[in-house]
């Protein structure tokens, strides 16, 4: 069999094969032409499962039934979504439901996570992320640092690819924490690279971060839904993600933390 991605062939060989296939049948796919689109934009917003409107709707009955009281009465009182989301969302993300809270948005979860976690010294103030990572992340980290008193212009740490397809190695990672580490109060990498679609090795890079007495955190809005994840394993001090990109729970979804 011809599985070269270069003939149309290999690829719909590759799609009968997929185990996977039969979810598509759950997502509701934009048509053009009076085909369906190829959807290829999930890591901004996810497709809408087709149970959606149906769940939303009976949300809708429950208020409109309810009022006030739906946060105690009905089949999913609201006052204690934390608690009934906590379990599955750990699931997700290889994690114990203690370890894992749904609320707020990714960068709101983050602010508040580094505000317990990134506690900078005259010494060791600086923050550790990945060249060209998410913009939200990126304007995050930069008001935290300066919010301390301390320069972006030389507290943040911008790790950029070594190689060719723009990826960047675990030598590389390992390089610039040896030779900065010292002065890393925290590194905050991401589960996947979201322009190059690069997956880290989080527990590698939590052991060399940790090795040089660094905080540890993950943003894992890339990854979250889209790979395996073991954040209870990893090493991480904490983690963030959002839920309306591969979580597919749609725009203004709430999102997770980890500690």
């Amino acid at each position: 069999m011809d599985l070269s991605l270069e003939r149309d062939s290999g690829a719909l060989a590759l799609d009968a094969a997929d185990p996977l296939a039969r979810f598509r049948r759950e997502f509701l796919i934009p048509r053009h032409d009076h085909r369906d689109l190829h959807y290829f934009v999930g890591n901004s917003l996810g497709l809408q499962p087709k149970a959606a409107a149906s769940a939303v709707a009976a949300e809708m009955a429950s208020w409109a039934t309810n009022a006030v009281e739906g946060h105690f009465r009905g089949e999913r009182p609201w006052m204690h979504y934390h608690q009934t989301l906590r379990e599955p969302m750990a699931r997700v993300v290889g994690a114990l439901p203690i370890e894992v809270t749904v609320m707020n948005t990714l960068t709101v979860n983050l602010h508040l996570l580094m505000c317990s976690f990134y506690r900078p010294t005259r010494a060791r103030a600086a923050i550790l992320i990945e060249a060209g990572a998410f913009p939200s992340d990126r304007h995050a980290v930069e008001s935290q640092i300066r919010f301390h008193g301390f320069d972006p212009a030389t507290d943040l740490i911008e790790l950029e690819a070594d190689e060719a397809d723009g990826v960047i190695s675990l030598a590389a990672i390992e390089r610039v924490l040896a030779e900065h580490g010292a002065r890393i109060a925290l590194v905050l990498w991401p589960g996947v690279q979201y322009r190059t679609g690069q997956a880290f090795d989080l527990a590698a890079v939590a052991r060399l971060a940790r090795a040089q007495g660094c905080v540890v955190g993950f943003d894992l809005a890339h990854a979250a839904g889209n790979l395996p994840l073991a954040l209870h394993d990893s090493g991480a001090d904490f983690a963030a993600w959002c839920t309306y990109k591969y979580l597919n729970s749609g725009p203004g979804a709430v999102a997770a933390a980890f500690v």
